[in-house]
């Protein structure tokens, strides 16, 4: 029933209802009024009828179709450029779906503050303003799938206090403002899959403190910071599946307290280290159609809970007994290339002795070639001479030029990858399949990259020419490489390239040059790159950034310098770096903070000016970037002083601050540090007297977040810079020894040096 049939609902309540509480007994005579129960329900029918009255004064939108009874509207499908004016205000469920909206506005929702139900599927929409949910508070779920979307802003999601369903898949989501879900307390599940995120910084998903799944597949993503995932505690499932990852990120996974499922199948990841898994709680977890090729015993040691591991498709060749496994039950190793010989002897014991299922079809010797390793016995499991000359490989069908592969390289057309690393090639070889996604090349002696080597590789992503002693890329050297993201040339002799190099990738994102000899950044580099996100020159002979240096690159957000021999940095050396996130100039020459350099970038988030010989700071030296610095790292420089305003205009968007390993005495006032999470004073030569005071009531005033565990040696009369201090209450009061040492979690920390303390508490010397 539509609420324009109800026009006349409220007047029939009235009408027919006996709010006094009188009887007829005839026609024309009314008995005294007394009290009835109509007097008792009075309120409730007031309000129904003002609640009918108010769905009445807003007819249904002309393209929708409104249902009273469940009260919800659809208007999928309508070609709206707007959300409907005049929804009814008692909507429980909006359906939008299909619609060319664009933007969402801060006043779309306004009149529609008991919606439970919002959908706002395939709408075209490209912008969602700060702000433009609030009045949602009742709010449970929330569909933005299938838009446009690009960057979520800090304030997209405030006021979906009640938020418990949150889907953002297929959109093209490049960038999450830090704090954007940090209103969303009740998120269950966080559907992220299939956009275009790269990175996961630190703090990524702060304030999803009940959240459950978050789904990541299908994105770009290469690196994960090891805060990313801190913050979580009832996370349960995590998707890091379909992405470009090549190392496990180890540390930010370990942050994950209560994980039970992990999935990471089809990333580029070849080995799995020591201990590489460190998640107690894990029980289930996804490494499939990977590139593994390695992987070490105690990988998983410190997951005891695992039950399920599911390797399948990839490179591996044997598999040893894996330490610290009691509760696996299953392992699928299903697609491997791996001999059931005398060397997985040892492993098929150890599983019958644990009764382990264990997916595996032999790929040699040829007496048990494709048999279920279920079905041997260990005792047949033997090695010959001709077993251990001859190597046994998954077939690869030949049938089809598109799944030939050069001789001494492995092809795998299950995982469109192709590998040559350390074959000792001197050329570059052809004839890989055609669909090929990533190149691995590295560790050979190629000394250039010829023209149109790679012509008919249209579809590679990620190309590997790591330490292959190269010199030079001619001209139409990446000629045809029009899907390339990734392209890795660290570790060669590279002094100089053209930029006309790269006219044949524009879509290059990530370049590693590091560990190079370039003694300046080319000029011009920049200029066919305009899409490049990370630029990689650490560890060159780079000694100074000249004017326009990065002149072309639009849309670079993180550059890294560590470790050349730069002592000068022009004006305006990032002056066309309008997006700019990230800076490491950390193991440099830098005698100041290059200030005059940050004044025409008003984006970066992380500075690193780490073992630079910079002595002293002085006022506003980060001014340029206050509002938007996060991450500070000024250690190791034998810095000897901070002047009073030396961190004017920061403090609250800072997180953390390195101040470790300099010759400090005191701190410049930082009362606007209200946000820092992590604060690193250790090993300076502080005096304890009133000038530590802005230190003081700084640590008096907010939480620091735990960095390491109680150090358990007795502390009495100790310098603190031995230990992580934690406090739970005023600088000036002792820390106490948490009661269970090696676990517990205080709010507070920081690193400092030269406080002596007592079992009384911190020995204020003169202050």
């Amino acid at each position: 029933m539509a609420y324009k049939r109800s026009n006349n609902l409220g007047e029939h309540l009235i009408r027919n209802f006996n709010v006094t509480g009188t009887t007829k007994k005839q026609d024309n005579q009314i008995s005294t009024p007394k009290p009835g129960l109509n007097m008792i329900f009075l309120p409730q029918i007031l309000l129904l009828v003002y609640c009918v009255r108010s769905m009445e004064a807003r007819p249904c939108p002309q393209a929708c179709i409104c249902d009273n009874l469940r009260s919800s509207v659809t208007c999928a499908n309508k070609n709206l450029t707007k959300v409907p004016a005049t929804v009814p205000q008692m909507t429980k469920k909006l359906d939008l779906r299909v619609n060319n909206l664009k933007f969402i506005h801060g006043a779309n929702f306004v009149s529609t503050p008991y919606l439970i139900h919002l959908n706002l599927q395939k709408c075209n929409i490209e912008i969602i303003e700060e702000g433009a949910f609030r009045g949602l508070g009742r709010l449970v779920y929330l569909n933005l799938g299938l838009n446009n979307i690009r960057i979520i802003l800090q304030e997209s999601f405030d006021g979906l206090s009640s938020l418990q369903y949150l889907i953002l898949e297929k959109n093209q989501l490049e960038e999450i403002k830090a704090g954007a879900f940090i209103q969303l307390g009740f998120l269950n599940f966080l559907n992220l899959g299939e956009n275009f995120l790269v990175y996961l910084p630190d703090m990524q998903f702060q304030g999803l403190q009940q959240v459950k799944w978050i789904c990541l597949s299908n994105n770009m993503i290469n690196v994960v910071a090891n805060e990313a995932f801190t913050g979580l505690p009832n996370l349960k499932r995590l998707s890091l599946d379909h992405n470009e990852l090549q190392y496990l990120p180890t540390e930010a996974l370990s942050r994950i307290p209560g994980l039970n499922r992990l999935e990471l199948g089809w990333n580029s990841i070849t080995f799995l280290a020591e201990e590489a898994i460190q998640v107690p709680s894990l029980k289930q977890l996804f490494l499939n159609n990977m590139a593994l090729q390695d992987m070490a015993f105690t990988a998983f040691e410190h997951s005891p809970q695992l039950s399920l591991i599911d390797i399948s498709n990839n490179q591996l060749r044997t598999i040893q007994v894996l330490a610290g496994m009691e509760k696996l039950k299953y392992l699928n190793i299903t697609g491997n290339a791996v001999s059931c010989d005398c060397h997985l002897r040892t492993f098929k014991e150890w599983a019958d002795r644990k009764r382990l299922k264990v997916d595996l079809i032999c790929t040699g010797p040829e007496h048990v070639h494709g048999d279920h390793l279920d079905s041997l016995i260990s005792m047949e499991m033997k090695c010959t001479h001709l077993n251990q000359e001859k190597e046994y490989i998954l077939p690869i069908p030949q049938a089809n030029k598109e799944n030939s592969c050069p001789e001494s390289c492995d092809c795998k057309s299950s995982l469109k990858h192709a590998s040559c690393e350390s074959k000792g090639l001197q050329e570059i070889p052809k004839g890989f399949p055609n669909d090929t996604i990533l190149l691995d090349l590295q560790g050979n002696m190629f000394n250039f990259v010829s023209k149109q080597v790679f012509s008919n590789m249209k579809n590679v992503v990620s190309l590997h020419l790591q330490n292959c002693q190269i010199k030079e890329l001619k001209l139409g050297a990446l000629n045809g490489m029009k899907s390339l993201v990734y392209l890795y040339l660290s570790n060669n002799r590279i002094s100089h390239i053209s930029p006309a190099v790269f006219r044949d990738a524009p879509r290059i994102g990530y370049i590693y040059l590091d560990h190079n000899r370039f003694s300046t950044i080319p000029k011009g580099i920049f200029k066919f790159l305009p899409n490049l996100f990370s630029f990689h020159m650490q560890q060159n002979s780079i000694k100074s950034l000249t004017n326009n240096n990065m002149y072309g690159a639009k849309n670079l957000h993180w550059i890294y310098l560590t470790r050349n021999n730069i002592s000068y940095i022009a004006r305006t050396a990032f002056e066309s770096i309008q997006n700019l996130k990230k800076l490491h100039l950390d193991e440099n020459l830098l005698k100041n903070i290059p200030t005059e350099s940050l004044t025409r970038t008003h984006m970066i988030e992380e500075l690193k000016l780490s073992s630079n010989p910079i002595k002293i700071i002085g006022n506003g030296a980060f001014l340029p970037i206050s509002h938007s610095l996060q991450h500070l790292y000024l250690n190791k420089m034998g810095l000897e002083k901070i002047s009073r305003d030396g961190f004017m205009g920061l403090g609250r968007g800072v997180r953390s601050l390195y101040l470790e390993d300099n010759k400090l005495s005191n701190l410049p006032i930082m009362k606007n540090f209200t946000r820092l999470e992590v604060i690193n004073l250790a090993n300076n030569p502080f005096h304890c007297d009133c000038q530590t005071l802005p230190l003081q009531s700084l640590l008096a005033l907010q939480s620091i977040k735990q960095e390491q565990g109680w150090n358990a040696e007795s502390y009495e009369g100790k310098c603190l810079s031995t230990f992580t201090v934690h406090f739970s209450g005023q600088f000036s009061q002792a820390p106490e020894p948490p009661s269970q040492a090696p676990n517990s979690q205080p709010r507070m920390f920081t690193y400092i040096s030269n406080y002596l303390v007592n079992q009384q508490g911190i020995r204020n010397q003169g202050g």
